[in-house]
């Protein structure tokens, strides 16, 4: 009995070891088979994935910025190019303490305030990876010192860098505009169009003017070199490089000469200058005062120093050649005048009794002109040569707000020029639709009538105001305003221009057309509003002065500039074409509380067309005498 329980208890014991030893070999098995599940997986399928991690690992991409494109005026000379300077560049993921580093690098590399903030802005607007310049334009001496200690600093290195040089310095700025670091708005541009490849290892892209809106032909294409590297990220050697190409060269049509002329001219006033060739369109100079100078932006301009220029009240950032908005003052009267010729309204012989006032039909309300007394008899061509307000508020009424407006929007009031430049503004020309919207107000006769002598609600840039007056000097002919003149292909040499591009033509009768130009030639002659621009010239210039209120003066008050805050005086206007007969130069010009457009405005006008006709400088003694017109004109 004994023997036959030990019997069953070791057959039990074999049967449960048995089944053990399955199980445990079955789940060995199935590991084993996981295992080799997996380094099919890996070893088969993912082979290509994981060989490209491997490579990766092993080889790094480093971009080659290409050099920017240069910029040049229409004779050569050089507005915008770049030069090479050694940085002392940080990559903050491979410094173990970053603050650390910094102070042991003070007594090696001399480091100020302004360096240290830039970084840090940098630092917050930068992934670690990248690598931040803390000491831009480093010393022969200061790159020697440091190399002498380099090994102390891991993750600190001199690198040759691209740096953008305007030699001209605040010469020209909005025209060119500058680049900055590029920042988060920035890289949301470079997203949407698709250049997110192009633009690896660029830290900087045109913000303003030229270097913004040509941009894309500006830039370059990036190169890359692919790069051995060891466990420690040390490069062992080139594998494989594709060279950056440079920008494209652009040749502008401004004449840095002209431009020169008609900056200075301006001396210590604010305000705005663009000229034109009235034949193709092109800019020959563009002025915006005061101005700033660009190369404080390469790089990242200093917080401070942004402050200041943001701040002022002088606005030097304010591009006012397209987004200053004026009121046209007598300016407009031009325009005016040939509205009301071509819709049959006071043609020669036709004339007026000038009292000096104005008054509205119906109303008894009055308007005064200029002239306290009166201009006596004038005509439509008189009413131009003097600026006679009288003339032009009546001529006003009797055409209406709706054809005025209508008339003078063909000529380019109150929309964009398309000049190519980014951010220009539209102005302001208004109508009885507009004023409705916008102040949920009828339109008021009397407001017909201070828009015929350019006040009130309109306003005008200085590009407008010059687009105008060579469309005038055309006859009719419009021709879209431009700053380029060519564009040289950096890798084929080839030069592509461009063609002139008409906004539109219209039409005019001929006598009507030459009845305002008449007026306009007679303003630059003896008893005209700007004789003494006129003085001496060897060719005719035709012309319109014109003054702007800045402030409203009370009733019966004299307006008295010198006893006024130089910023309540009013603008000084003035727009000109020349020759007369066979005009190749348009200007319009605003003088920011300069008083009035024959004395201030008028001469700045003189001095560019006497360099651009005649290739000298003026020395006209007779632009510095004071026509006594002029010197108590005020429209």
């Amino acid at each position: 009995m004994s023997f036959t329980k030990n019997s069953q208890n070791i057959y039990k014991s074999r049967y449960l070891f048995k089944r053990r030893l399955a199980l445990l070999s079955g789940l060995i098995s199935i590991a084993f088979l996981i295992v080799i599940g997996r380094f099919f997986y890996l070893q088969i399928l993912k082979y290509d994935f994981y060989k490209d991690l491997s490579e990766n690992n092993r080889i790094a991409v480093i971009p080659n910025v290409p050099n920017r494109g240069l910029i040049l005026d229409r004779n050569g000379i050089i507005m915008a190019d770049n030069y090479f300077v050694y940085s002392l560049e940080i990559t903050p993921s491979k410094v173990t303490n970053l603050n650390k580093t910094i102070d042991n690098l003070k007594p090696i590399v001399e480091l100020n305030a302004g360096d240290l903030k830039q970084f840090r802005k940098i630092l917050k607007e930068s992934s670690s990876l990248d690598s931040i310049p803390i000491k831009t334009h480093l010393s022969e001496i200061e790159a020697a010192r440091f190399a002498a200690h380099k090994l102390r600093f891991e993750g600190v290195e001199i690198k040759s860098r691209l740096f953008r040089r305007y030699p001209k310095g605040a010469f020209a700025s909005h025209l060119i505009g500058h680049i900055n670091r590029i920042n988060e708005e920035d890289k949301e541009v470079i997203k949407k169009l698709g250049w997110q490849q192009n633009y690896k290892g660029t830290d900087s892209i045109g913000k303003l003017g030229i270097e913004k809106y040509y941009e894309a032909k500006l830039h370059g294409t990036t190169g890359f070199q692919e790069v051995e590297i060891d466990a420690n990220g040390n490069s062992v050697r080139i594998l494989n490089s594709t060279p950056s190409i440079e920008g494209d060269a652009i040749t502008l049509s401004i004449d840095s000469n002209l431009q020169e002329i008609a900056e200075n001219a301006f001396n210590k006033y604010r305000g705005a200058l663009v000229a034109l060739n009235p034949k193709n369109g092109e800019v020959l100079a563009f002025v915006s005062r005061p101005n700033f100078d660009p190369n404080q932006f390469v790089g990242g301009i200093d917080v401070d120093e942004w402050k200041i220029l943001n701040e002022s009240l002088d606005k030097p950032m304010l591009n006012r050649a397209i987004n200053g908005l004026y009121p046209p003052g007598s300016t407009i009267k031009p325009f005016v005048a040939l509205a009301a010729l071509e819709n049959d309204i006071r043609k020669p012989p036709f004339n007026i009794k000038d009292p000096g006032f104005f008054t509205l039909p119906n109303s008894g309300h009055t308007y005064k002109d200029w002239k306290p007394f009166g201009h006596g008899t004038v005509d439509i061509v008189m009413a131009i040569t003097i600026s006679c307000d009288t003339f032009f508020y009546g001529l006003g009424i009797e055409l209406g707000i709706n054809k005025l407006s209508e008339f003078l929007s063909q000529f380019g009031f109150g929309q964009n020029t398309h000049i190519d430049m980014f951010g220009e503004s539209a102005g302001l020309l208004p109508s009885p639709e507009w004023k409705q919207k916008r102040f949920k107000q009828p339109w008021y006769l009397g407001e017909t009538v201070i828009t015929s002598i350019g006040q009130g609600y309109t306003l005008v840039t200085p590009m407008q105001l010059a687009e105008a007056a060579a469309t005038l000097a055309n006859g009719g002919l419009m021709i879209q305003p431009r700053l380029i003149q060519s564009i040289k292909n950096s890798q084929t040499g080839k030069i592509e221009t461009f063609k002139n591009k008409i906004v539109r033509e219209l039409h005019f009768k001929p006598e009507n057309l030459a009845l305002v130009k008449e007026g306009m030639i007679n303003v630059t002659q003896p008893g005209g509003t700007a004789a003494s621009v006129g003085a001496g010239a060897p060719y005719k210039i035709a012309a319109k002065t014109g003054t702007a209120q800045v402030v409203e003066m009370k009733e019966n008050q004299k307006y008295n500039p010198n006893r006024m805050n130089e910023r309540h005086r009013d603008h000084a206007l003035f727009i000109a074409y020349a020759p007369a007969d066979e005009p190749t130069i348009a200007v319009a010009i605003i003088v920011e509380n300069g008083g009035h457009g024959g004395s201030t405005a008028g001469p700045i006008a003189r001095k560019l067309m006497d360099y651009y006709l005649l290739k000298k400088v003026s020395s006209n003694k007779e632009e510095n005498k004071v026509n006594p017109l002029e010197s108590e004109y005020h429209d």
